[in-house]
């Protein structure tokens, strides 16, 4: 078979890569400037480092985070962790998880064990539970009307594991740590959700269930609040929760929602 005439053979090989950008933020077909890569790529992966970074840092409206609560007709309480500053919380991990002393006895007045407890907390990523806490909770309460909720708690300088402290001070049955989750390249504002039944000192990630990047980029929010109180169900129904829960979505969902 002949060739086709210069002029209409394609300039440059099309690039199969090329197609799948429209499907992930992810780095991929970024080109390339001789050796290098495009002027236009290393700003942008400049740019999404510094949004990374000042993520880390960002500090937690917690004014503006419970007026966005105020809503759900639940109690706010704001807790601390015995971090006392950012600098601390991030080199000394094991203090994000316990609790300050003040918030410890302000927990102890509480009364009523609720059947769920959520903590909106910072993590590592402030803006990720400002974003996007109080519009996963409006798609997520109405799922679980029949519970009993406890109240809407605010944690700041925390890690997942201070979710547990909290659980334990008001006797919850199952927490769900909502957290700023370490922040990618691709995602400075992606938030977790963390499912622990019988929370207890010294609970491992394998014995929690997790629902990650939840964002209108990424899982969004009404999937997202099926996902979880699917989960959320099915730990109380099975008594446990991580790896051994057995859950699958399109069985459990439709008995509860």
């Amino acid at each position: 078979m002949n060739a086709p005439p210069d002029d209409e053979q394609p300039l440059t090989p099309a690039d199969p890569w090329t197609a799948l950008r429209v499907h992930t933020p992810a780095r991929i077909a970024l080109g390339r400037s001789g050796a290098s890569l495009p002027t236009r790529e290393v700003l942008a992966f400049g740019i999404a480092h510094a949004q990374a970074r000042d993520a880390v840092h960002a500090a937690l409206d917690v004014a503006a985070l419970h007026r966005d609560l105020d809503g759900f007709g639940l109690p706010i309480l704001e807790v601390r962790s015995a971090a006392a500053t950012r600098a601390a919380y991030l080199a000394r991990p094991d203090w994000g998880r316990r609790l300050d002393a003040s918030s410890v006895e302000a927990l102890m007045k509480c009364a009523t064990p609720p059947d769920v407890l959520f903590v909106i907390a910072d993590g590592l990523s402030a803006i990720a539970p400002q974003r996007h806490a109080a519009a996963l909770l409006a798609a997520t309460l109405p799922l679980l009307a029949d519970l009993a909720i406890g109240p809407l708690v605010i944690a700041t300088q925390a890690r997942v594991a201070l979710a547990d402290a909290v659980a334990i001070a008001l006797g919850a049955r199952l927490v769900v740590s909502l957290i700023g989750e370490r922040p990618g390249l691709s995602a400075p504002d992606s938030l977790g959700a963390y499912v622990t039944f019988a929370p207890k000192a010294g609970t491992t990630d394998a014995e929690r269930n997790c629902l990650s990047n939840i964002r209108p980029q990424g899982l969004g929010y009404e999937d997202a609040a099926r996902q979880l109180a699917g989960l959320i169900r099915a730990a109380l129904v099975e008594g446990i929760s991580g790896v051994a829960l057995r859950f699958e979505e399109d069985i459990a969902l439709p008995l509860f929602s």
